[in-house]
């Protein structure tokens, strides 16, 4: 039979409106060391120059080719890509992140040697900026095998940039749920997959930085009240599915509602981070004033803070490390 290792592995890469990063998106997904791609570009209706920018791309590797819809969604672009190729293997990478050459390569060997109960490979990801400059590596999940429960805990894949699926799991999950942008809910759409995957399979990871994850004022998940309102959807139905795992959910959505605060300071959504911080506040009192430093530090180095801000603040960090937060490890 042949080796996954050289299976075809179709890439989806849903794209509105980028036209400031879909070259180095597309670039990353060129360099990588297993060569075996079909990159499918899938525009979402832009009104920019993101369409010419990937038909270029296209003239340059015939891997390449482009497919057209009206507005409709992250999750019906990705739906659109997934269908538009018979691959066995499927990876999607957002429009502005980007991958390390290894990351494809890696994941297949983790699925191979997983054999075909492990439905989905995952990496860690960094936190990069508009210049992909690298600001936070605090992900560093292990977690493999069956993980329904811890991963109703937390998110620990993070986003859709980092995972390879099988493509047996991807429809024996659904594909991507489109009703969350009906609902003004999108951005968890990565979550409920890897949710439904991992009620019929397992997991692997490869415990390297592979995925730099952009993080600006502009991408999806800088709605931070969207993605709220995404999570809570998404975790309401875990909720009714597997009672039991109450308490993992409570944690998971509090953990959220912290990161988004963060996510909306480092954004400059400064009024929707207070009332978030207000929020996870009069949950979590004691968490939160512990936490302070940790968001301090992370916005410091997301916003170009002077060095003379910087230092002090890390040492005030150092001081309160053992009250990091769960999701300082392992969140979105």
């Amino acid at each position: 039979m042949k080796s996954e290792r050289s299976a075809t592995v179709a890439v989806v890469v849903p794209m509105y409106n980028a036209e400031r990063t879909i070259g180095a998106t597309l670039a990353s997904i060129c360099r990588q060391t297993h060569q075996t791609l079909e990159i499918i570009v899938v525009d979402d209706g832009s009104s920019d120059n993101s369409a010419s920018i990937a038909a270029a791309y296209a003239k340059q590797d015939r891997r390449i080719r482009t497919l057209q819809q009206q507005n409709s969604g992250v999750a019906a672009a990705r739906n659109h890509g997934a269908a538009a190729t018979d691959a066995a293997f499927l990876a999607f990478v957002d429009a502005d992140d980007l991958w390390a050459p290894s990351k494809i390569s890696l994941q297949l060997q983790a699925l191979e040697a997983g054999g075909s109960s492990a439905g989905l490979a995952y990496c860690w990801f960094a936190l990069i900026d508009g210049d992909s400059r690298v600001f936070s590596k605090d992900n560093r999940p292990v977690a493999e095998g069956r993980v329904l429960q811890q991963l109703c805990r937390n998110n620990f894949v993070g986003n859709g940039s980092s995972m390879l699926l099988r493509r047996s799991a991807f429809e024996k999950a659904g594909r991507f749920e489109p009703s969350l942008r009906a609902r003004n809910a999108q951005g968890c759409e990565d979550l409920l997959m890897c949710l439904r995957i991992a009620e019929s399979y397992e997991f692997r990871v490869i415990p390297e930085y592979l995925v730099g994850y952009r993080v600006t004022n502009t991408n999806m998940s800088s709605d931070v009240m969207q993605m709220l309102r995404s999570c809570e959807i998404v975790l309401a139905e875990y909720r009714e599915k597997y009672p039991q795992y109450g308490a993992d959910l409570d944690g998971h959505l509090l953990d959220m509602i912290h990161w988004l605060a963060v996510r909306g300071f480092v954004g400059g959504r400064t009024l929707e981070g207070c009332h978030l911080l207000r929020r996870f506040f009069a949950k979590e009192p004691r968490r939160t004033i512990s936490c302070l430093p940790h968001m301090l530090e992370v916005y410091c180095r997301a916003r170009l803070v002077p060095n003379w801000i910087k230092a002090p603040v890390k040492r005030l960090r150092n001081r309160n490390d053992k009250f990091r937060p769960l999701y300082a490890e392992t969140t979105l």
